[in-house]
């Protein structure tokens, strides 16, 4: 399929009334969230993939908003025929808590006061950020999300969801990004931190009435923007050369074009970012930390993880370097925890994951096509025993929204199938009993069946669904055509299959 834009976006609210406990012990609300979704939830809402983005993102990750000249900060990842085909999948994006774009954060109104937090706003972690993400994902009413991912800060929330909310994501795909903060992350941190305080016109935070920091804040985002390129890519974007002269000025205007560029970078960065935001995000980059301060190895703390994963390093980034993914790697291999690994082999450094689509678009769909039926089945089904009544399983299948419901007798043995249609027609013809009226040869998929091959099935019987039994028969859950069918890919056919 063709590439293309989701078009123009609306950022979307919720509000979470109530307080939450943040991690810091204290408790804290009410919130609101910004956020903004592309594509379509389907009917069993198992397509939902939330993107979690990084530091200075936002939620507006792809598609335009009106009057605006560039797109989302992840927009030549999401959208038709894109890595997060939004065709296939409903993609959700959502501005962090502390942040500067809609989600409450420091320059918000404190309604105890009627003024900006500022300070007052508390210090917030990676895990917090979860927190209010998973509140924003029930009020959608998806129960578990089909992938979570993001690069840089945004890994860190995708391998927090892994650990704190184990059941509520089939796949995580963390991309240049670590298990905790190491000593050289902090440092660029601080010394970004120390930029904005140092700036003047700072004044504890309380700026909101003035003239921010705005020199404070440039130099933070000229240091941050640093590390996230390599030495090759500057040397190859810039060289030596000078900036709109022919000889050095011998004095301590600018002179190369590295210094013009990184300038720039810093006074465009200002007129979007709150400084507040920058402390508060960057001090939730160094708290995070999955061992807990070493109260517990990495191996332990990803134990009780459910989810496949999909780790993405980039060759040449520095700043999270790939030993800090492959210990990630190591530790959920050492949990018998499916897990690959990839590399975006680039000379970008770490902004590689946000400028290489084309790489990362072919090891996302690689690994999203090589799924499995147990990948996606629905289990927490109800089962119609045979005897039931018509009127009975009416009402089950009414109150669970499902129109497909397997017929089973003692010990969940699958003897048949009844659909919507079939109720429909009982109730028109008078029928008294489910063997009346269900489907007794049944088509029915196995959990470790390729969904290419399932979809096979689905296609050539012109069926909606299909029950998936064990090696005795029994009842384990339902496939349905919708997420089959989106997932089936032919340019990623899985192994082993046709």
């Amino acid at each position: 399929m063709q590439e293309a834009s989701v078009g123009y976006t609306q950022t979307k609210k919720h509000q979470i009334k109530e307080k939450i406990q943040l991690e810091s012990g204290k408790k804290f609300g009410p919130i609101e969230v910004a956020y903004e979704t592309y594509g379509t939830l389907n009917q069993e809402k198992n397509n939902a993939i939330l993107v979690c983005h990084p530091l200075t993102g936002d939620a507006h990750a792809a598609g335009y908003h009106e009057g605006d000249q560039d797109p989302g900060w992840w927009d030549n990842m999401i959208g038709p025929g894109k890595a997060f085909d939004t065709e296939k999948y409903y993609v959700i994006c959502s501005n962090v808590l502390g942040g500067c774009k809609g989600t409450t954060g420091p320059k918000s109104t404190n309604p105890e006061t009627g003024e900006p937090y500022a300070l007052d706003f508390p210090v917030i972690t990676i895990k917090d950020m979860v927190k209010v993400q998973k509140k924003l994902i029930d009020h959608l009413g998806i129960n578990k999300l089909f992938a979570v991912t993001g690069g840089s800060m945004g890994g860190m929330q995708a391998l927090q969801w892994a650990v704190t909310y184990p059941e509520a994501q089939k796949f995580c795909i963390p991309i240049a990004t670590t298990a905790k903060s190491s000593p050289q992350q902090i440092a660029f941190n601080e010394v970004g931190r120390r930029a904005i305080m140092s700036d003047p016109n700072w004044n504890q935070g309380n700026y909101y009435d003035q003239e921010p920091p705005k020199n404070g804040l440039s130099l933070a985002r000229m240091i941050g923007h640093i590390t996230y390129l390599s030495e090759r890519s500057m040397r190859k974007k810039f060289g030596r050369r000078l900036q709109d002269k022919k000889d050095l000025s011998f004095d301590f205007t600018t002179d190369f074009e590295v210094e013009s560029y990184l300038k720039y970078k810093g006074k465009s960065f200002v007129k979007r970012f709150d400084p507040n935001s920058y402390l508060y995000l960057t001090r939730a980059i160094d708290y995070f930390d999955l061992t807990d301060e070493g109260e517990r190895t990495l191996t332990e703390a990803l134990s009780k993880v459910k989810c496949k994963f999909l780790v993405v390093a980039i060759t040449s980034d520095w700043l999270y370097p790939r030993y800090q993914s492959k210990e990630i790697v190591r530790a959920l291999e050492s949990q018998d925890i499916e897990v690959e690994y990839s590399e975006i082999r680039s000379s970008y450094g770490h902004d590689a994951f946000l400028l290489e689509p084309g790489q990362l678009k072919h090891l996302i769909s690689s690994f999203l096509s090589k799924i499995t039926v147990s990948d996606v089945l629905q289990r927490d089904i109800p089962l119609i025993n045979k005897d039931t009544s018509i009127q009975k399983a009416a009402e089950k299948m009414i109150n669970t929204g499902l129109t497909h419901l397997p017929v089973v007798e003692d010990s969940n043995k699958l003897v048949g199938l009844i659909t919507a249609w079939d109720i429909s027609k009982a109730v028109a013809e008078n029928h008294e009993s489910l063997e009346e009226i269900m489907t007794e040869k049944v088509i029915t998929a196995s959990e470790n069946e390729s969904i290419r091959s399932v979809v096979a099935k689905i296609r050539s019987n012109n069926i909606s669904a299909l029950p998936v039994v064990d090696e005795k028969d029994k009842v384990i859950g339902l496939v349905s055509s919708d997420i089959l069918s989106q997932l089936a890919d032919e340019k990623h056919p899985v192994p082993g299959t046709d």
